[in-house]
């Protein structure tokens, strides 16, 4: 059981240093390209759909990497109930019928 927390908290902290990579060069990138368009050309804003565009999907990340807060406790729930259910169809199967004696 240790086993299977550890991973799953592993995927987790994995998933949200994932996020941060990608918010920090999602910084870094925009901030270079209004930079540029600043100095280049000010009177046409182009940049803006840079940042616009891939806030979306950092957006979606981070959804996708923070849900769990949201709505993933509900899910986690759901998760171990089946669990549950899965273990005693288990445990009932492999034990002998009521009435059996041994052979």
């Amino acid at each position: 059981m240790d086993e299977v927390l550890y991973r799953q908290a592993k995927a987790r902290v994995e998933e949200r240093l994932g996020f941060c990579r990608h918010a920090t060069i999602y910084v870094l990138v925009n901030l270079f390209l209004l930079g540029l368009n600043w100095f280049r050309s000010p009177g046409h804003w182009w940049a803006i759909w840079s940042v616009l565009g891939w806030g979306v999907g950092l957006a979606s990340h981070a959804l996708h990497v923070f849900s769990h807060r949201w709505g993933g406790s509900r899910k986690e729930e759901m998760i171990r109930r089946e669990m549950e259910r899965e273990r005693a169809r288990v445990s009932r199967q492999a034990q002998p019928p009521a009435g059996a004696g041994p052979l």
